[in-house]
């Protein structure tokens, strides 16, 4: 008899797992609460325009060929990716900017405008930041699950690559001009962390990026949402949407399925791709939870969260690329606002995503399909985001106008939607509002971090991007893999017993 498992969200590490183990043989059910799977990664479609909701940057593209490859398909098949050159353009406050690339003699080219020291030092801080990758990728300890021998086998060489000190630190020893210290710090960012204190070993994200590549999916990040749901459900997969789990169902401190609709899907094994948090606090009984108590909750830091406009323009901008960032004076003073003080700042640096410059479908002809980010505090701040959420959009739309440059933008605005912290609570399940759980600080990575197998209840696993080795699309599909090891190494060893 096939053994039965049930995944809580289908989000891109929900899919991906799914889709490991209905491959290996398994009866696996997929529970969403929303009206299609895709879980962060939504789409929104209005009037000709088209929105991917979350995510929107593809790297490490090999890790979504490892996905199919566990299915016995090809990605090519399904997708059709785009490199993107640059990755991203960065606006920095004073009107200079530095088009971001894998291309290691025309970065040192824009980075001599700022300094030829810096310039030089680019090769030496790459060639470290591929020690950082060859650790998490090459070796695989971003698919291993980190139980306390691994940390200690690791912290040898993690002292040695200067692995945990603030990736901030990291990078102010390579480079002096503030330009070139924030674009080489500020991918802990993309996945919820502070650059002045998530740990180094996150910086192996640029080398990633550099020997992998920045990728778009034509048609968006939901056409690589839809092929993961068409190869899941081809190998016998059940999704059922519109189904939000109410209860995990544990017995003698193992999971034996859930509740959903009133329905019992009973399991041999419960993995949840919901938000963290919300799991161990809303699904689960306290009794059941030693380690992860309420207390234990409350304690954990989360990360910061987001508010975003979706744009439909009926008008091109030639200056934003496919990527592009737009900085504040302030660095650290605005990190430290929303992600400790929980204020919401005058000023604000953000990320454009504009698909629509690569794939022309994303949008009616000469127009933009805009998705503006904003880093801002989680609910722990207490902003009231159902009063302020008119008067900052308009804050943004005046800035970018008139500040940016982006002519006549108000006017020729034909969708406006947005999404704030509160939505992150009340659509996704996401505790205080947080965009990306739990914060990827050194306190809470690797053995730190919310374990890929539950420490309270046998048979409930995580993947997602609160557990090992964090969030980010790369990220989260390796939660898939480390997960699914797990699983598959427990029933096994439950049948030879």
């Amino acid at each position: 008899m096939k053994r039965k498992i049930v995944i809580i969200g289908s989000g891109f590490g929900g899919l991906a797992a799914a889709i490991r183990l209905q491959a290996q043989g398994m009866q696996v059910t997929l529970l969403e609460k929303n009206a299609k799977v895709g879980g962060h990664a939504y789409q929104l479609v209005k009037n000709g325009y088209t929105f991917d909701m979350g995510p929107s940057i593809i790297t490490a593209p090999d890790l979504i060929q490892r996905v199919f490859a566990s299915a016995d398909t090809r990605m090519e098949d399904y997708l059709d990716l785009v490199k993107l050159d640059p990755f991203y353009r960065i606006y920095f406050h004073d009107g200079t900017s530095l088009d971001y690339t894998d291309n290691g003699e025309q970065m040192k080219r824009q980075m001599a405008r700022f300094s030829a020291k810096d310039a030089d030092n680019y090769d030496r801080f790459m060639a470290h930041t591929r020690q950082l990758y060859d650790a998490v990728i090459t070796d695989g300890l971003g698919a291993t699950a980190f139980d306390l021998p691994t940390m200690l086998g690791f912290l040898p060489r993690a002292l040695r690559l200067q692995a945990l000190m603030p990736a901030y630190d990291f990078v102010k020893r390579y480079f002096e001009d503030p330009r070139h210290r924030f674009t080489f710090s500020f991918h802990p960012l993309f996945i919820g962390g502070n650059p002045f204190r998530a740990p180094a070993v996150y910086l192996m994200i640029p080398f990633l990026e550099k020997v992998g590549g920045v990728w778009f999916c034509r048609g968006g990040m939901y056409s690589l949402v839809h092929a993961l749901e068409d190869v899941f459900k081809q190998l016998g997969g059940v999704v059922e949407t519109d189904t939000e789990v109410e209860r995990i169902v544990v017995e003698n401190r193992r999971a034996k399925g859930v509740i959903a609709n009133g329905q019992f899907y009973e399991a041999d094994g419960v993995i949840s791709n919901a938000d963290l948090a919300h799991t161990y606090g809303e699904l689960i009984n306290s009794e059941h939870r030693r380690k992860w108590s309420d207390k234990k909750l409350r304690k954990t830091q989360y990360s910061m969260s987001a508010f975003l406009l979706y744009l439909g323009v009926r008008k091109k901008y030639p200056q934003l690329k496919h990527h592009t960032l737009i900085l504040s004076e302030r660095y650290k003073g605005l990190i430290d606002d929303i992600f400790d003080n929980k204020v919401l700042p005058d000023d604000f640096s953000m990320y454009l995503h504009i698909p629509s410059q690569t794939d022309p479908s994303m949008a009616p002809r000469g127009c933009e399909s805009m998705y503006v980010l904003i880093p801002v505090p989680n609910l722990e701040g207490g902003v009231n985001w159902k009063k302020t959420k008119a008067a900052y959009t308009d804050r943004v739309l005046t800035f970018l106008e008139n500040d940016f440059g982006l002519a006549d933008l108000k006017r020729s605005i034909e969708v406006l939607e947005t999404f704030t912290p509160s939505d992150f609570k009340q659509k996704r399940n996401n505790h205080l509002g947080s965009a990306w759980g739990v914060e990827p600080k050194l306190t809470q990575t690797a053995y730190f971090r919310p374990h890929n197998r539950s420490e309270d209840i046998q048979k409930l696993y995580f993947v997602g991007a609160s557990t090992h080795p964090g969030a980010g699309v790369p990220g989260v599909l390796l939660t898939a893999e480390t997960t699914v090891k797990l699983v598959v190494k427990d029933l096994n060893a439950e049948d030879l017993s």
